[in-house]
């Protein structure tokens, strides 16, 4: 899944991934699949805390920039910085989408969505799984 000639911090083998994640952890995370919507941990919750990334726990996103979107997966206005995440475009499914990936361990996340109309102050939907996030409360 992840582009080979680019260098992440953590670097790990498929094998040495599926000893660390659950078969679904590993198959959203390192196969770019997604979880169904509406059954993630994270959907609805309103804790207040920092979002990481399941797989190398680099943070990602504050509780702050969560809001309720009503689309079945978590969804955030911004990542915690720029330099949190990568973005790939992603063309599978017959639609142009932007994927995003932790910059850390270049996991797939979920795909951000621009000009939805939600009110947000970037105009952005992070639409993330949660099975590819942990979150540490403050």
């Amino acid at each position: 899944m992840t582009d080979d000639t680019k260098q992440y911090a953590v670097q790990k083998s498929d094998a040495e991934w599926k000893v660390q994640l659950s078969p679904a952890e590993f198959h959203v995370l390192r196969q770019a699949g997604t979880e169904r919507p509406f059954v993630g941990e994270y959907t609805d919750t309103k804790t207040v805390g920092v979002y990481k990334c399941r797989a190398c726990d680099a943070e990602l996103f504050r509780s702050e920039t969560k809001f309720d979107s009503h689309c079945g997966w978590p969804s955030f206005f911004a990542p915690l910085a720029e330099d949190r995440v990568e973005y790939i475009e992603d063309s599978t499914l017959g639609m142009k989408r932007v994927e995003v990936r932790c910059a850390n361990c270049g996991s797939h996340l979920g795909h951000v969505f621009e000009g939805e109309g939600y009110g947000t102050p970037t105009d952005l939907r992070y639409c993330i799984n949660s099975i590819s996030l942990t979150l540490d409360p403050l």
